[in-house]
């Protein structure tokens, strides 16, 4: 069996948009990939549930903007039932063992990494790519998780040999950013999820596209 260097992205995806696919991309490009997860998230711990659209259209709508790339969107964290990244990424390393994993967040992630559950588990679980986002670079840097990564910061250069890294590993990846927000597209368009309304098909996942046995 052929083993698969992925990307996992988590996220709201309140909706996705062109700025999820542009980071996913890049990221893609940078790190090597063969392909990039994005994981819709039930519900973020970190994130108020007021304004949060239904999973099936969060996920029907990241599905069509992941259209014709090499990316997944899955309600793969649903399915396992955790709520916390550190038990996703725990699971999915277990579930798909012949897989290369490494976890991309964006800067503004970074900043508040220091509140996520076992974050030093998380990093101790895959390497991390952390995407440059506006705003967010200088408290990124600062951060206090920050901290505790730097002595693992790997060269960005050295970005495609991430898979051969003992972890933690931590290497910071910088491009032209597309600077579209989710916020914005809901503060112009609150009912966009009425779109995505159909709850069709809610189950595709990466089990079944790569055709791994299941749990």
């Amino acid at each position: 069996m052929t083993i698969r260097r992925i990307g996992l992205l988590g996220g709201s995806f309140n909706p996705a948009h062109r700025g999820h696919r542009h980071v996913t991309l890049e990221a893609i490009r940078l790190l090597g990939l063969d392909e990039a997860w994005w994981l819709v998230s039930p519900g973020n711990p970190l994130k108020p549930r007021a304004g949060m659209a239904p999973l099936a259209a969060r996920l029907a709508a990241a599905r069509a903007m992941a259209r014709r790339a090499p990316i997944r969107a899955t309600d793969l964290e649903a399915r396992l039932r955790t709520r916390y990244t550190v038990d996703t990424l725990r699971r999915i390393v277990r579930r798909y063992p012949r897989h290369r994993f490494i976890w991309i967040m964006g800067a503004d992630n970074l900043a508040q990494f220091h509140q996520w559950r076992q974050w030093r588990t998380i990093a101790r679980t895959m390497p991390i790519a952390v995407l440059t986002r506006p705003g967010y670079d200088d408290d990124a840097l600062a951060a206090p998780a920050m901290g505790w990564l730097r002595r693992y910061r790997r060269p960005a250069r050295q970005a495609t040999n991430w898979a051969e890294w003992s972890v933690p590993a931590l290497v910071l990846l910088r491009f032209r950013p597309d600077r579209t927000s989710a916020t914005q597209l809901r503060a112009v368009d609150p009912d966009w999820h009425v779109r995505f309304a159909d709850p069709i098909s809610v189950t595709t996942t990466p089990a079944a596209s790569t055709r791994q046995p299941q749990e």
